[in-house]
Formats: C-alpha cells, sequence, structure tokens
C-alpha cells in the first residue's frame, strides 16, 4: 500500500470517530478501542517457520485463545520470554542462542493475535491474563520481557505477587498507558470527546483509569531483582519511561544504550542479560 494511503487510512478513522461520538458514544468508544487493540503483523513469516516449528512444545487454552507454547530443553532454571506489539517468539533467538549455551530451560509463547497463537486483538490485560497461566504451569524463576511484553510483565506481578519468578528483565518497554493513548489520539486526530469516551470504557471494562495504568506505579511493592534496558533514542517507547521505573523499583538497574534502537538484539545487550541471570 503507498505510503500516503498507510497515513491517510488513520485520519479517516479519526474523522468517522469525531463526528460520531456526538450520536452514539459508548459504541464509538468501544469501535476505537477495537480498532487501537486489533493486531495488523506478527504472524509467523516464511523465514521464522522452520526455527518455531522445531521448538514447538504445546498448544494452551487461556480463556478463549489458543496459545502456542515453545521449549528449548535445559537442566538449569527455567526463563520465560514474552514479545511484544506485532511480534512473535522468534525476535528472541539470539538471546535463546545465548540461553541455550548456559543450558536454560527456555519457555517462550507467542501472545493471542500473534504468531501462531488465535484470535484479532491484544491487550495489557489480556496479554497478563495469558501470561499468568504459564508462570502457574511452567513456574519459570526468571522472565524476560521486550516492550508491551515488558509492561505486561510488570503490571501481571503488581497483580499476582506471589509467583515463583526471582529475577526480571525488562527492554524498550513503555510504561504509562495515558501516554500510549496520547499517541493513539495524535495519529488518528480523534478529538478529546472520543478521548474521553475512550477513558470510560477503559474503566468500565478494566476497573483502572488510564493515569493508574502506570509500570512505574506497578513497581513500587515489587522487591524482587530488575534488569532494565531502554535506548535513549528509542522511537517506538520513550526512554523516559524506564528511568521512571527505575526510579520507584527499589532492586531495578537501568542500563542505557544510545543508537540500539527499539528491538536492542545486540550482542552486548543479550550477554548482560545472562550475566544478570547468572549472578
Amino acid at each position: 500500500m503507498p505510503v500516503f494511503f498507510q497515513k491517510l487510512i488513520p485520519k479517516l478513522y479519526g474523522l468517522y470517530f469525531n463526528l460520531l461520538v456526538w450520536f452514539i458514544p459508548k459504541k464509538i468508544a468501544k469501535k476505537a478501542f477495537t480498532v487501537f487493540a486489533t493486531v495488523r503483523k506478527g504472524r509467523v513469516l516464511p523465514n521464522q517457520k522452520e526455527y518455531l516449528d522445531n521448538a514447538k512444545f504445546e498448544v494452551i487454552s487461556v480463556g478463549e485463545n489458543k496459545i502456542q507454547v515453545y521449549n528449548w530443553p535445559g537442566s538449569k532454571e527455567t526463563v520465560i520470554l514474552i514479545h511484544g506489539w506485532e511480534s512473535n517468539t522468534w525476535r528472541w533467538h539470539k538471546l535463546i542462542e545465548k540461553l541455550q549455551k548456559e543450558d536454560y530451560n527456555i519457555i517462550a509463547f507467542d501472545a493471542p493475535a500473534h504468531g501462531y497463537s488465535s484470535g484479532k486483538i491484544l491487550h495489557a490485560p489480556l496479554y497478563a491474563e495469558t501470561l499468568q497461566a504459564l508462570l502457574l504451569k511452567y513456574e519459570p524463576k526468571m522472565a524476560i520481557g521486550h516492550s508491551m511484553g515488558g509492561m505486561t510483565l510488570l503490571y501481571n506481578e503488581s497483580k499476582n505477587p506471589n509467583s515463583h519468578i526471582e529475577k526480571m528483565v525488562t527492554v524498550g518497554s513503555p510504561s504509562e498507558f495515558h501516554e500510549i493513548l496520547n499517541h493513539y489520539k495524535n495519529l488518528l486526530g480523534f478529538n478529546d470527546k472520543v478521548r474521553e469516551e475512550i477513558e470510560k470504557l477503559v474503566y468500565k471494562k478494566f476497573n483502572f483509569t488510564t493515569e493508574d495504568f502506570s509500570s512505574s506505579k506497578f513497581v513500587q511493592n515489587n522487591h524482587k531483582k530488575g534488569l532494565i534496558f531502554h535506548d535513549r533514542l528509542d522511537q517506538i517507547a520513550p526512554y523516559h519511561a524506564s528511568v521512571n521505573v527505575n526510579e520507584h523499583w527499589k532492586g531495578s538497574e537501568l542500563f542505557s544504550t544510545e543508537g540500539f534502537g527499539h528491538s536492542m538484539h545486540q550482542d552486548v545487550v543479550n550477554d548482560k542479560i545472562i550475566d544478570f541471570l547468572k549472578h
């Protein structure tokens, strides 16, 4: 699709929401949230298929979704990997290679609507429900999350602090839902009335406000060891998100980079993760 149309479509959604929100506010809020949560990329690509197929472990049911779980067996502690938005388990292949050399037992999974898992939408509470099911089933001692996966990890830990997890790693993760909603508002160009109706829907659906959903708040009572990675020039998730989380998480260390991008697949990052897990 030409770039012009890629930029035009979100604005057309925004115009549609702006016009109809005055007549059917609840329906528009629901539609706007559905558009926000709809996953458009992240299914398994041809170059990823062989690698992932060789590690398929089992498919488990969580709510309405069938979740594909992968396992790279090892004799050491279990590590669980939680990928980000519009990604899948393949994003971890470079880290998995290093974890295998250390003989960790590796569990990974495709989020709802990603990879081989079923579904069409994903939001943090749904992701957390899926993650919690896997934590209870596989009892990992270490968890590593990228982007939305890291945010979901911290959110779930605040809700379910009695997990077996001892060490937690986040990589390029956002923190504040209200900032994410601001980005969505600017992308589509919808008005304050639409935003207000979305906020009402979020509170009714999840029992938290967009201001309440904050990783820096989630970690205030988190006493587990944490390692936080973020690039100062990250164009997807703002660097200050991890700075704030680090300030509120007493047991955490912030490792900052510059020019590594959002994905952060570099050896120096993965080597530091391995060192953190080992000591």
